[in-house]
């Protein structure tokens, strides 16, 4: 159902059984999965690409363009995943020539005045709490939680099933499992609650934390660390990803426990 007050561009591709309320303005190029709901007041800019069963509240505005002094009018995306909910108020701009897209994924939660920047790759099942702020070029990996008016620096890599505290300066990598807290902006002991409601079992928590607490406890920098997980636990998927992460850190990762 589209409501009459709403403004739809003829060019536009609207799915199956959408709903657009009234004062919404829908540009060309833009393209709305099947049950999606958009609320009044909406602003869809071209380039935008949304998925199915999507809800999107008033105020939000998606796909405008980048505030990045740099770029050049060069063809970009906004690209959303299906069953994302997008509340009030939120911004989402276009990519420039770095990665070309702005992208969140399937099942995300962006809570009320959330401000997603030019390149940001969001990852399934991320939760960005009210008033987070991304700068240009930030990933975040599947299942990772920001909490609210926490505020990410350029490049930065957000690990997945990661826990971020409200409030934080985040100026470096946060490694996948952990909650990150304080400031400057620290280790904190792993995810454990995270994980358990995910179904991770019992010995791969376990797992996790021998990883943390050789990595970021035992030892007083990153590189003894990396040496010492070598050296003292078993190959695992688990030990492997996060020694991945941490080697290609190259804005380096948040601080151990202080």
């Amino acid at each position: 159902m589209i409501n009459p007050l709403a403004s739809v561009s003829s060019n536009a591709k609207i799915g199956e059984n959408v709903t657009i309320e009234a004062f919404t303005s829908i540009y060309e190029d833009v393209k709305i999965g099947d049950g999606t709901h958009i609320g009044p007041n909406v602003t869809i800019y071209p380039g935008t690409r949304i998925g199915e069963n999507c809800k999107i509240f008033p105020g939000a505005v998606i796909g405008a363009v980048p505030q990045d002094l740099k770029f050049g009018g060069e063809y970009t995306t906004v690209e959303i995943g299906s069953n994302t909910t997008i509340r009030e108020c939120v911004t989402i701009h276009r990519g420039t020539t770095d990665k070309m897209k702005t992208s969140v994924g399937d099942n995300c939660l962006l809570m009320g005045y959330v401000h997603v920047a030019h390149d940001c790759q969001l990852g399934n099942n991320v939760i960005l709490a009210n008033y987070v702020g991304l700068s240009g070029h930030v990933t975040i990996d599947d299942y990772a939680i920001i909490e609210g008016k926490a505020a990410a620096q350029q490049f930065v890599h957000i690990g997945a099933h990661s826990f971020v505290a409200g409030a934080s300066l985040i100026r470096k990598n946060i490694p996948p499992f952990v909650r990150a807290a304080r400031e400057p902006l620290s280790y904190a002991g792993i995810n454990a609650v995270g994980l358990r409601r995910r179904n991770f079992i019992e010995e791969d928590i376990k797992t996790i934390e021998d990883i943390y607490r050789i990595l970021f406890v035992q030892n007083n920098n990153i590189s003894n660390g990396l040496q010492a997980l070598e050296n003292e636990l078993p190959k695992s998927e688990l030990k492997k990803q996060v020694t991945q992460f941490v080697k290609n850190s190259e804005k380096g990762i948040i601080r151990g426990l202080m």
